[in-house]
């Protein structure tokens, strides 16, 4: 961790709250709301696919990460280990794609959020709950990371727990254990290869695994949160272990529950696909449980995001690349200042989405689409440098506490395949976007990072184009 001579992260994360706070990252608003837009469009067993596909790539990432974080478990890692091992203006652009990412998140939460609760409450308007949610997340940030972690353990333990009701539920009323209303019939499998294995070609498969990848995101907050975790050799590898099972288990098993007891035709058009399979169920109250469901699954993604974005503040702030008011550490151990900027650029995207959302909220969010592939394509490529400078310094591989296994295998073929789910979208008239607005938001992070560089060498040499600590 950077050298602080007054100031240090208090590691007050244990493993529950890592594994917890990777979940409670990943299942949000793209698993409750957009998997009913993903069967329509790539069909059931097509989505069935590509969340298994997207389920590997994920896992072939976090492997990457773990070697990485275990050996230098800092806060916002992966920035740093980009700065490190792939360039210095490849660092800085990782985490402002990061920052964005997050920041954006938090905008459409709290709108979000705010829509939810007009289902109870539709006499009082969404921005007074959206200015409510924003403020108890902002309390739960600013106050102790131990804080923190325990409100994303209970929020994400909820999600788990429906996540699981409702597959035995599901799976209940997929075999005939459980009666569907109306006495309809047991479907089995039947509507999951009804229309063939690719009623729209097997192309949509390519086309969906960037919406595929954006509901994966959030498993590398693992990474983030490495420098404020207890024993970080221990709790990072049984995180990472975890990964593979707990996505299949809870993405691709919910996946297949929603399109064997939902046509693809009514996947597309119903508002959540989970409240149509319980009320095909006939669960009482179906659509009151998964509001309140949907509203802490959003939460707890907007509790994790501020977290995140405000921890990538600080490592650039840390790394003398921003202001270092960022770098600031209250005596609780939060950056505060970092907290703060994060959150009222989250306030800022929920702003554009109202006055703006079709030019400059379109931007945004098509940027943090791609932003979090792109992001997991620098933890391969970095692992990648990092094995490779290790043994050229004479360094035995034996001697890492954590390796990722079938080097060099693992970051190439995680490289690749994330490659190509960019490639993918090129395809996609609806989602090109991404590109057009992603690609020169990178080039302009390099553009920033040289030039402020240039005019900063002048007056003292900057930590960041070596990768190593100065102690100030």
């Amino acid at each position: 961790m950077g050298a602080q001579p007054k100031q240090e992260f208090q590691r007050k994360m244990k493993e529950r709250h890592l594994v917890m706070l990777s979940l409670g990252g990943v299942i949000g608003t793209g698993l409750f709301l957009s998997s009913g837009y993903t069967i329509q469009q790539a069909g059931p067993f097509g989505t069935i696919l590509s969340y298994l596909v997207g389920a590997v790539v994920v896992y072939l990432v976090m492997l990457c990460l773990g070697e990485l974080s275990v050996h230098m478990p800092e806060t916002g890692a992966f920035h740093a280990y980009a700065a490190k091992y792939i360039g210095p203006g490849t660092g800085y652009a990782v985490a402002w794609l990061y920052w964005l990412t997050w920041t954006v998140a938090l905008g459409s939460e709290f709108t979000a959020a705010g829509l939810l609760m007009q289902r109870w409450f539709p006499s009082i308007n969404v921005w007074i709950w959206s200015a409510l949610f924003a403020i108890l997340i902002f309390v739960l940030n600013a106050l102790t990371v131990k804080f923190f972690a325990e409100s994303e353990f209970w929020f994400s333990s909820i999600k788990v727990l429906a996540i699981v009701f409702f597959i035995i539920l599901g799976a209940g009323a997929m075999f005939g254990i459980i009666p569907l209303e109306h006495s309809e019939a047991a479907p089995f499998f039947s509507n999951i290869t009804s229309e063939g294995l690719f009623p729209n070609g097997a192309l949509a498969i390519v086309m969906t695994m960037l919406a595929v990848n954006f509901a994966f995101s959030g498993t590398e907050l693992i990474g983030v949160a490495a420098g404020e975790t207890v024993d970080p050799e221990k709790s990072i590898p049984k995180a990472i272990r975890t990964t593979l099972f707990r996505l299949i288990i809870f993405f691709v098993g919910t996946i297949v529950i929603l399109a064997a007891l939902l046509p693809s035709s009514e996947a597309g058009v119903v508002e959540s696909p989970f409240v149509a399979v319980l009320a095909k169920i006939g669960v009482p109250y179906a659509a009151d449980i998964m509001n309140f469901v949907i509203l802490t699954a959003i939460l707890s993604a907007a509790n994790s995001g501020l977290y995140a974005s405000s921890r990538m503040l600080w490592s650039l702030a840390d790394r003398k690349t921003i202001s270092p008011i960022f770098a600031k550490l209250t005596k609780r151990g939060v950056p505060i200042y970092a907290v703060i900027l994060s959150m009222v650029g989250g306030v800022l995207a929920l702003f554009s989405s109202i006055i703006a959302p079709d030019t400059v909220y379109i931007v945004l969010v098509s940027i943090s689409g791609l932003a979090v592939v792109v992001v997991w394509m620098s933890i391969s490529l970095s692992q990648l440098f990092f094995r490779r400078r290790y043994i050229r310094e004479g360094n035995s591989v034996e001697d890492l506490a954590y390796k990722t296994p079938l080097y060099p295998f693992i970051p190439i073929a995680s490289f690749l395949l994330c490659l190509a789910s960019c490639i993918g979208i090129a395809f996609d008239p609806t989602q090109r976007i991404a590109l057009y607005c992603g690609l020169p938001f990178i080039i302009l992070c390099y553009i920033v990072y040289y030039t402020t560089q240039h005019f900063k060498k002048k007056k003292e040499p900057i930590e960041y184009a070596s990768g190593e600590k100065r102690s100030s």
